[in-house]
């Protein structure tokens, strides 16, 4: 078995200032630590219980396939706030038939984030 003491999503930008500007300032995440210098310096951002980091650059965006889930308190509040920061969303909240209310966000090399809100009556507030 692998014990895993930590993780993190490895993201490689098209434009790290332009992708760090989306993830410090407009989603307001966190910074955990900085490295490196100059333009394609590394920044680790917090995500709750795992780390995103932006660092290097790619030539390409990356793959359509990958897809961040985001777990928020308040969805509807979310999407106020980034709606007025200029976040590209790409739909707004809606409640789904498995009881999540998720709305879906992109960055700026189109990554598709979900951000979800576990309403109070949802199972997976309640433990047997």
């Amino acid at each position: 078995m692998v014990h895993v003491l930590s993780s993190r999503i490895l993201l490689h930008p098209t434009d790290p200032q332009r992708s760090r500007d989306f993830y410090g300032r407009a989603l307001g995440l966190a910074i955990a630590r900085e490295f490196g210098t100059g333009p394609e310096r590394g920044t680790v951002y917090f995500l709750g219980g795992g780390f995103l980091e932006v660092s290097g650059r790619s030539d390409v965006p990356p793959s359509p396939a990958l897809r961040m889930w985001l777990q928020v308190a308040d969805v509807h509040a979310a999407h106020e706030e980034l709606r007025g920061k200029g976040v590209d969303v790409l739909r707004p909240p809606q409640e789904e038939p498995w009881g999540l209310v998720e709305m879906w966000i992109a960055d700026p090399d189109g990554v598709r984030i979900a951000l979800v809100e576990v309403p109070e009556h949802h199972p997976l507030r309640y433990r047997p």
